[in-house]
Order: structure tokens, then C-alpha cells, then sequence
């Protein structure tokens, strides 16, 4: 097995023990590999371990590797922060959305999703802790955002994201993971069909899967630490 199978299982055992400790059903809890800054042999390597889902941060790089990977039938996620200078080539290549943080972003994507795909599945980022430096709308705003965005065509809300400020202590962890999940059960109250709570990193996983996470987004556990330069 390469290194990178090693890491693959190595994590999905993470997951099936939250799973138990959390009392989570056995498989509810998706992984997704981000793959940023990593070259295709990587992703390649993870996906002859049995991965088939990844997430993408920068757009060209992402829709270079959507492009290259075509004939493997991968599920590509755009995870990063997106302009609206940059929703078309998203639109057109990748099958999920995880930050939507403005209504004029989405209307875009709505508009630029090729007739001949299936709806873009979507989720609403969540700027649970407040903190400047991270991306998301605000939770006050999340359910008229919300609702818009669940009109619009060519595009399916699934549920929420956020990425919340590190923390090395279990509890604080929790804390904004168990916000995000109370934000998407006051949504489904007011009427959203919401089954997507994309939450939980390589650091957190645990703590996301102990409040309902059925995403988690995990790039350095799996791929080694990223190469900016």
C-alpha cells in the first residue's frame, strides 16, 4: 500500500470510532479529501485506495484537475472562498458548493450551471465564531440567504458549512459544531429539506462527528502537510 492508502485508512478508522463513541449510525459520516496544492498523482493514488470524493479550494486548480481526472468519474467539491469574477468555470465543473456566503454568488451559479448537468449541490458557509478572518455569512442571516438560495434553479441547498477558528481543547471545539447543527434544525423547521452538515477538519473531526457532522473535510491527515510556494 502507498502512504497515501495508509492515511486513507488510517482515517476512515478516526471516523467509524466517532461514529460509535457518538452514537452515530455506522457510514453516516462522508469523507472528503482535500486535495489543494497536491498534484494529480496524489489524487490518483487515493482514489486506487477507494476515494472518490474530493474538495478543491482554488479554482483553476481545481478545474484543471476536474478536467485531467475526467474519466475516473470523481466527485469534485469547491470548498474555498469564490468570487463572482470566478463562478462560471465552478458552475461547469464541479458538483458541489460548500461556500456560498452571498445571494449574488449563488444567483450566478444558478444561471451558469450547464443545462446538461445535474443541479449543483450547494451549502450556505456559516461564520459561527464571528472572527474577521474567516469566510461566511453571518448566522443572523443564514436563513434569508437560505431561502433564497433554495429558490433559485439549477441549484439544490443541501446544508451548511463552516470552518470555525482552531482550538486544541475537545469542548471549545465542540462549541461552534453544536452552533452550526442548531442553525440547521431551526432551518428545517421554518421548511428547508437540509440533510448536509460540512464540518470537521483534520484537527476536529471528532469534535464535529460528537455534533452531527456529515462531512468532514480532511486534506493534511491524508496527504501530508500542503506545499504553498
Amino acid at each position: 500500500m502507498s502512504a497515501i492508502a495508509d492515511n486513507l485508512q488510517a482515517v476512515r478508522i478516526r471516523i467509524a470510532a466517532a461514529e460509535r463513541r457518538y452514537g452515530r449510525p455506522p457510514g453516516s459520516v462522508q469523507l472528503l479529501a482535500v486535495s489543494k496544492t497536491k498534484p494529480l498523482a496524489d489524487i490518483l493514488a487515493a482514489h486506487a485506495a477507494g476515494q472518490t470524493a474530493f474538495g478543491e479550494n482554488y479554482v483553476q486548480e481545481g478545474v484543471d484537475k476536474c478536467q485531467a481526472s475526467r474519466d475516473l468519474r470523481l466527485t469534485w467539491h469547491f470548498i474555498g472562498p469564490l468570487q463572482t469574477n470566478k463562478t462560471r468555470p465552478v458552475a461547469e465543473n464541479f458538483a458541489w458548493v460548500h461556500s456560498l456566503d452571498r445571494l449574488k454568488v449563488a444567483q450566478r451559479l444558478a444561471a451558469q450551471r450547464p443545462a446538461g448537468l445535474p443541479p449543483l449541490q450547494v451549502c450556505v458557509q456559516v461564520n459561527v465564531s464571528g472572527a474577521a478572518s474567516k469566510s461566511g455569512c453571518a448566522p443572523a442571516a443564514a436563513s434569508e440567504l437560505c431561502h433564497a438560495v433554495a429558490a433559485l434553479p439549477n441549484l439544490c441547498l443541501r446544508g451548511l458549512m463552516t470552518i470555525p477558528e482552531p482550538s486544541n481543547e475537545f469542548t471549545a471545539q465542540r462549541r461552534p459544531f453544536r452552533q452550526l447543527r442548531e442553525l440547521l434544525e431551526q432551518l428545517r423547521a421554518e421548511g428547508l429539506a437540509l440533510d448536509t452538515l460540512s464540518m470537521g477538519m483534520t484537527h476536529d473531526l471528532e469534535a464535529a462527528i460528537a455534533e452531527g457532522a456529515t462531512l468532514v473535510r480532511i486534506g493534511t491527515a491524508i496527504f501530508g502537510e500542503r506545499n504553498y510556494a
